[in-house]
Parts: structure tokens; C-alpha cells; sequence
């Protein structure tokens, strides 16, 4: 009887737990607890929570080396806009406009270059990230250099908590899954994931496409909360900062790239005021990380059911041993 209802009991517990804390920091932003400074904070670590989760599915679960994800924020970024600004839609098309256009971006670049490996991958995608930033530049419709002003604030502490939530439930769903399984395959041992039969290109280029969707969610909010965007905003850099934050959190583990994602932004904001000695801390993070911890803060573990499973059924509990 008590393994039968120990996983509703844990659903239950954790949709609570997420309540009250959408609760709690809405009503501190509504009290002006938390101010305009702190808000801008909070909506960072969000969005870097919803761009550090969706590059571990490329670059830590299935072991391919992209460094060209600020291109597809930036994709997002600018469709979300045009559809609210120069459209006149409403924030959901945008969204929408912003998945969408990011997917087929991941899908238009994944399919030539994911049949590369390692440095080759690496350099390719760096390339294409690059494009996008200089065509984006070239482009008089959307502003060229000075980007796109005016934005309409439409990106709320609901969207920043929902769509947060949102990437974090697609991608944990997505691992557990048949899909997932054939992903980690590709990681672990490509060749032998061939010999068994597995499509090895196609699940590369559908991990890249969920994750080039959900950066392009990223961008829509980035827009619509900061109603300023322009093309440097998503140079090579910005992809840096996201691979700081898979690495740091650990290749595999989606809890890692939560808590890197949450301390890279606090470390931001408290060096906003230096930006050199942020980037010499960014390098000196990934040095000693690579020496002393190579697998990450979490390695590939994760805080999730399990882990509360055994905090209900106790050591030898029911659930201790899923």
C-alpha cells in the first residue's frame, strides 16, 4: 500500500513546494520586498536556468561540443520581438514565432554539422553562431547594429517561474525516456550505439533542435523583459557564459546546471561593476574545476525523486531502491 502511493505523495510534495515558492516571491515583488535591482537578477537567473538546461541536453547528454547557443537566443529573441513590435501579436505568438523560428534554426545548422565530431563540431557551431550574429547585423528590417528598442515588457515573474519549470519538466521527461536512452547511448559509445541499430545523427540533431527551441524561448523573455536587444548582446561570449554554466554544474546533470546557472548570475551581478576580473574568474572557475572536480558540482547525480523518495520512505524505504 505505501509503494503504491509514495509517488503521488512525492508529486504532491513537490508541486506544494514549487507553490509556495511562485507564492512567496510573487508576493515579495508585489510588497516590493524584492526591488527593481533584485528583479533583474531574479529574471537572469531564469533565463540562464532555461539556457543552462537546454545545452546540457547537447553538450553534457549527449556529448557533443556546441558552442553556438547565443545564436539561437538570439533567433528567438529577434522573431518574439518582431511579432509584438512590428506585428502587433500578442505575447503568446510570440513565444511561439520564437520556438518555432529557433528549432529550425537548430535543424538547419544541426543536420550538416552534427555528422562532425569533438573540435570539428565545435568549430562549426562556434561558425554558425557567429552567422546568425552578422546577418542579424545586415538586416535594416530589424535594425541592424542598434537591434530592436521599444519592446513591450510583457515577461512577468509567471513566465520567468513557468517556462523555468516548464524546461526543466521537457528535459527531465526527455531523458527518462526511450529518446533519452538513445541520446546518453550516443555519449557514452557512439560506435557501438550505431552497431545496436540506433539512428545516431537523428538523435543528435533532436537533441540540438529541443535545445536550440528552448533557447529561443530564453531569447523571447530576454527581449521582452530587458526591451532592448541588438546583436552584440549575443556574441561568442554569451555562449561562453552558458558553457561555464554546463560544465561548472557537471556534464549529464540537470540539478548541476540549475545551481551553476543561479551562481554564475549571482557572481555576475556582484562583479557587474568589473567586467575583466569576471572574465578572469570565469577562467579560473573552469581551471580548477577541471583539475580538482573535472566531473562538475554534481558530476552526473541528480536532486529529484528519488532523493525525496528516500526522505519519505526513509534508507530502506520503498523507494529508496528505484
Amino acid at each position: 500500500m505505501r509503494k503504491a502511493s509514495i509517488k503521488p505523495l512525492q508529486f504532491i510534495f513537490e508541486a506544494a513546494v514549487l507553490a509556495c515558492l511562485f507564492t512567496l516571491v510573487q508576493y515579495a515583488i508585489n510588497s516590493n520586498i524584492i526591488n527593481q535591482y533584485y528583479q533583474i537578477n531574479l529574471a537572469s537567473i531564469c533565463i540562464n536556468i532555461i539556457l543552462a538546461v537546454s545545452l546540457n541536453l547537447i553538450n553534457g547528454f549527449t556529448g557533443q561540443l556546441s558552442l553556438g547557443h547565443a545564436g539561437f537566443m538570439a533567433v528567438g529573441a529577434y522573431a518574439a520581438a518582431v511579432m509584438t513590435t512590428s506585428l502587433n501579436q500578442p505575447f503568446v505568438f510570440g513565444i511561439m514565432a520564437a520556438c518555432l523560428a529557433a528549432a529550425l534554426a537548430g535543424l538547419i545548422i544541426g543536420v550538416p554539422t552534427l555528422r562532425l565530431k569533438g573540435d570539428y563540431l565545435a568549430i562549426a557551431t562556434l561558425g554558425f553562431g557567429e552567422i546568425i550574429r552578422v546577418v542579424l547585423q545586415n538586416i535594416d528590417y530589424i535594425g541592424g547594429p542598434a537591434g530592436i528598442q521599444g519592446i513591450p515588457v510583457y515577461t512577468n515573474w509567471p513566465w520567468l517561474f513557468g517556462s523555468s519549470v516548464l524546461t526543466i519538466v521537457v528535459i527531465v521527461n526527455i531523458i527518462n525516456s526511450s529518446y533519452g536512452r538513445a541520446i546518453i547511448s550516443v555519449r557514452e559509445d557512439e560506435v557501438a550505439s550505431e552497431l545496436m541499430g540506433i539512428n545516431t545523427t537523428r538523435y543528435k540533431v533532436l537533441a540540438f533542435v529541443i535545445g536550440a527551441l528552448l533557447a529561443g524561448l530564453a531569447g523571447a523573455l530576454y527581449a521582452h523583459y530587458f526591451y532592448i536587444i541588438k546583436p552584440d548582446n549575443f556574441n561568442f561570449l554569451k555562449s561562453f557564459d552558458i558553457l561555464v554554466m554546463v560544465v561548472l554544474g557537471g556534464l549529464g546533470s540537470t540539478t548541476g546546471a540549475v545551481i551553476a546557472a543561479i551562481f554564475i548570475t549571482v557572481l555576475t551581478a556582484v562583479l557587474q561593476s568589473f567586467p575583466a576580473i569576471r572574465m578572469i574568474l570565469y577562467a579560473l572557475i573552469l581551471v580548477i574545476v577541471m583539475i580538482y572536480r573535472p566531473q562538475g558540482l554534481m558530476g552526473n547525480k541528480e536532486w529529484g525523486r528519488k532523493t525525496w523518495g528516500r526522505i519519505w520512505g526513509g534508507k530502506n524505504g520503498p523507494s529508496a531502491n528505484k
